[in-house]
């Protein structure tokens, strides 16, 4: 069979470090859950330690040149193989309402709406491994404080407990990328925070793309009644506060705010990730 070329195009650098791809395998606690959704397979590197596991494996993958080799390799797979890309995707009757793990190596030109994927998805998706460009997995773990923290930190870390895992070097890949890659593991919080997801994403949002201006100012245009958290938050910028705090204002928003779009049609992705 012929060799698979990895496409510039679809942001493909094939993952060839077998001990790197068992450690993310080995990453998933397999709790609560018997699914598995990858993304991207590729070759299948990924691909052959979680078919090991005790789990109903599914795997997703868009480039066509890819689906053959991983049904040689996995034939056992090849009912819940699926050639689609994820960000249009339906999930199929198999997944509409079991939870599930999702892990992958994921395309780099689209890793960032991939979070904000599960994020939609967060009551089916108790737990995510993901390989991402090493600024964009920094960027997901950041805390206040932190020159990366922004808007993917708080809406993930509002759901999710995030923990930066490893750092892998170019030579991991094929072809390599002109950037280090670096994994982390997601497990959703045991208690949702009682807030509306359109507010939370519109208040981290408008914060964030004003970050230089305290809250006050930033926050203008959400018409902020200066009681409550925005009264005590109101001199701060956007990087200084916690997720906590960003719940908090959300909570307080008065109703009338604009409609505002799933989050995986949020910020545009760090290109490579």
């Amino acid at each position: 069979m012929a060799e698979i070329r990895a496409k510039k195009s679809l942001g493909q650098h094939f993952l060839r470090d077998l001990s790197a791809a068992e450690r993310m395998a080995d990453c998933l606690s397999l709790t609560a859950y018997d699914k598995v959704l990858e993304v991207g397979p590729g070759t299948g590197v990924l691909t052959q330690y979680l078919a090991q596991k005790e789990v109903e494996l599914h795997a997703i993958e868009l480039d066509r040149e890819s689906i053959p080799v991983l049904q040689s390799k996995f034939p056992t797979l090849s009912a819940r193989l699926y050639h689609a890309d994820l960000l249009k995707w339906n999930l199929p009757e198999s997944l509409s309402e079991a939870p599930f793990a999702l892990i992958g190596n994921y395309p780099y030109n689209i890793s960032t709406q991939i979070v904000f994927w599960m994020i939609d998805r967060r009551a089916q998706i108790p737990e995510m491994v993901g390989m991402f460009q090493k600024e964009v997995a920094q960027r997901i773990a950041a805390g206040p404080g932190s020159k990366v923290y922004g808007i993917t930190s708080v809406l993930t870390q509002a759901y999710y407990d995030v923990t930066y895992l490893f750092t892998l070097d170019e030579g991991a890949f094929d072809p390599p990328p002109k950037v280090k890659s670096g994994v982390i593991h997601c497990v959703r919080k045991a208690e949702m925070p009682e807030v509306n997801p359109k507010h939370l994403a519109l208040v981290v949002k408008t914060a964030f793309n004003q970050r230089r201006k305290t809250l006050r100012n930033a926050l203008k245009s959400l018409n902020f009644v200066e009681t409550g958290p925005m009264e005590a938050l109101a001199q701060q910028r956007a990087e200084q506060l916690d997720v906590q705090d960003f719940i908090a204002l959300a909570q307080s928003m008065t109703h009338g705010v604009p409609d505002h779009p799933g989050l995986h049609q949020g910020p545009a992705p760090t290109p490579g990730g």
